[in-house]
């Protein structure tokens, strides 16, 4: 085949460095965000955060209105308005929040389980063997104070010496430590222990053996069973299942450190003058600038000059695309604003069906930015914090040609549990009927599967006598 030599003209995007940082700082949660600017100030010395006590120069840019202009505008810094802080102040804060000072909380440190069980076995008289072994059974506890590990193999770790039945009697030593329930090796043997310390009646005796027999059977709510075992009618039943539901099935759990996790909301929505406005929160914007005094030796350098411009240019981009990732939350938060106006006024039986297509045509914006942009990223409204990916669902077809959310479908199902005699509980395919007359179409094994996502119970474990 002869060689030659063809031209051809094509069309293809190149993704410059400013355009991959824009779409990776889009796509990270507040908390990330802050993460990847601590590191870019640590790396660069033309970028530094702004002193609020200071009067910036080439500071970034201003946060622009919903639907207003971009990242371009006045390099002066924009404090937020005084009566809107006032607003939030007032309006997000709890009550016992004070106006000055650090507003961190600082949890009190509560002791762990163990603490508190080694705290008893101190005053005890038992000996030091009795003790170690009771020590033993301490350490092999689990968060909610079960011993889950069986007593032969904590026996097979020991010396050959030790008897495996001081173990058991170590563990009675123990079971006997507060709280109440702790070291059981089943929820029938935790509920047990914490029957045998209260006064003896009938309801107790019939609720230990219940406990100690027949507890699955009280789980699946198999009344009819219960009482051709026990042989107790339905008043005894009751109170014996009155005693066992207040009882702690997991007594260790008062005592575990529970890690809290904050959530900062990039926006806030507030009703102003009868309109829903979304306006973005002060506190989860970081708010940086150029150095003053690094720009000013860049202008006069005359060695070097490439690397200091280099950095300068990298500080600005990133100034640019913070304050260009904000403007974009701002508006996709204020588009589904609009469409979810019901939801704030009337809660989640008002949520109309969404997808992301529909705020992508709304804005012309690209599908995959709304993706980006709603997930990780947090409301703050009236009726609760939620990600912005709450208020995107599918539907379900009404009578009437129209369509409701899943969410607002959950909601119905879970107000008509709610309001249903606990004797004679709602079925899914009940609850299917009552939601067709409501206009609304949903199959019972759609009701099925949005009643698991709740957590709800099938009709036979809700019912009771």
């Amino acid at each position: 085949m002869k060689p030659s030599l063809q031209f051809r003209l094509s069309q293809h995007l190149t993704l410059t460095p400013q355009l991959q940082q824009s779409i990776r700082l889009l796509q990270l949660s507040t908390v990330e965000l802050n993460q990847e600017i601590d590191r870019m100030l640590m790396e660069n010395p033309a970028l530094e955060r702004e002193d609020a006590e200071g009067e910036p120069e080439a500071a970034a840019p201003a946060p622009a209105p919903a639907g207003g202009a971009g990242a371009g505008g006045s390099t002066e810094p924009a404090a937020p308005d005084t009566d809107w802080s006032a607003d939030i102040a007032s309006s997000w804060r709890g009550p016992d929040d004070d106006d000055e000072g650090d507003r961190s909380f600082t949890a009190p440190d509560t002791p762990t389980l163990r603490d508190h069980l080694r705290g008893q076995l101190s005053l005890t008289n038992l000996g030091d063997r009795d003790r170690a072994f009771v020590q033993l059974l301490i350490d092999a506890l689990d968060e909610d104070g079960y011993l889950t590990q069986p007593l032969e193999e904590i026996a097979a770790l020991l010396p050959a010496e030790a008897d495996p039945e001081e173990l058991g009697i170590a563990l009675r030593h123990l079971q006997n430590l507060e709280p109440a329930g702790v070291g059981a090796r089943s929820p029938g043997e935790c509920l047990a222990l914490q029957l045998r310390i209260i006064p003896d009646e009938p309801a107790r005796r019939l609720a230990l053996d219940i406990v100690e027999k027949h507890l699955e059977l009280l789980a699946s709510r198999d009344y009819t069973r219960l009482k051709n075992l026990t042989g107790a009618g339905d008043e005894a039943l009751r109170a014996a299942q009155r005693l066992i539901q207040a009882l702690n099935p997991r007594p260790g759990a008062a005592y575990a450190k529970v890690e809290t996790r904050y959530v900062i909301p990039d926006v806030i929505v507030r009703k102003q003058r009868g309109v829903w406005r979304a306006s973005l929160n002060p506190d989860a914007m970081p708010r940086l600038r150029i150095n003053r005094l690094y720009a000013e030796l860049a202008a006069g350098a005359r060695t070097s000059g490439a690397a200091i411009a280099s950095q300068l240019q990298e500080a600005r981009w990133l100034i640019k695309n913070v304050q260009q990732r904000f403007d974009t939350i701002l508006r996709v938060s204020q588009a589904i604003v609009d469409q979810q106006r019901h939801f704030l006024e009337h809660g989640e039986v008002a949520m109309r069906p969404l997808v992301l297509r529909e705020i992508a045509q709304t804005l012309g914006l690209h599908e995959s930015t709304i993706s980006r942009v709603t997930t990780q990223k947090y409301m703050a409204t009236p009726r609760g914090t939620f990600e912005l990916k709450y208020f995107f669902g599918s539907h379900v077809a009404t009578e009437a040609g129209g369509a409701a959310s899943s969410t607002a479908i959950r909601a119905l199902i879970k107000q008509l549990v709610a309001a249903e005699d606990a004797k004679a509980p709602l079925s899914d395919a009940r609850i299917s009927q009552i939601l067709g007359e409501q206009g609304i179409v949903v199959a019972r094994r759609t009701i099925a599967k949005y009643r698991e996502a709740l957590q709800i119970p099938p009709v036979n474990q809700r019912k009771s006598l």
